[in-house]
């Protein structure tokens, strides 16, 4: 369920709506929707989102060893009339999170990106993604975390992550994190 900053949700609240609509998504299905659907997306997009946002497909991948980088994928989408811009991200459980591009065999940082009206921004493997730094030992697959999208204006959006171990169904696909330039944190 989406929270922003002008009428937060008791955080308790806001896990326990998460975790119940995170356990129906993985039970209606055994596969991670390609694009965003009414299913996925009816407990991201509500009275609370951000006005004309919707956010689905969250997946928070862990690193094989601790201590190295994990990846968060999923989709935005600017159903809108204004363009508007993706400011930064946090996932809880994780020390610093950041959006990058990989591009050609190289990673570089996002500092923001700009999404217009009707556009899809799709974070996945080879491609923008958000890089998750000093991952909690307490995140384990099959269980939860939190995607929080800022924007240029303030607003946030809030999501459920699917927590899944890398090498899952196109996990880390096209990215070799030692070999990227700027990957060594």
């Amino acid at each position: 369920m989406p929270v922003n900053k002008r009428n937060p949700m008791p955080r308790a609240r806001l896990s326990i709506l998460c975790s119940i609509a995170l356990a129906c998504a993985l039970a209606g299905c055994g596969k991670t929707p390609d694009s965003p659907s009414e299913s996925n997306e009816a407990t991201l997009s509500g009275p609370d989102a951000k006005p004309g946002m919707a956010a689905s497909d969250g997946k928070l991948i862990l690193p094989i060893i601790a201590g190295r980088p994990g990846a968060v994928y999923f989709t935005v989408r600017n159903d809108g009339a204004e363009p508007v811009t993706l400011a930064g991200v946090h996932v809880s459980g994780v020390g610093r999170a950041e959006m990058h591009q990989t591009n050609g065999g190289s990673m570089a940082k996002v500092d923001s990106l700009p999404i217009d009206p009707g556009a899809s921004m799709v974070f996945a493997p080879g491609g923008l993604h958000v890089m998750a730094f000093d991952v909690s030992p307490d995140l384990k697959p099959g269980g939860a975390a939190e995607l929080t999208l800022t924007f240029s204006d303030g607003d946030k959006l809030s999501m459920p992550l699917h927590v899944e171990k890398m090498g899952g169904e196109d996990a880390g696909q096209g990215m070799d994190h030692d070999n990227m330039p700027g990957m060594h944190h």
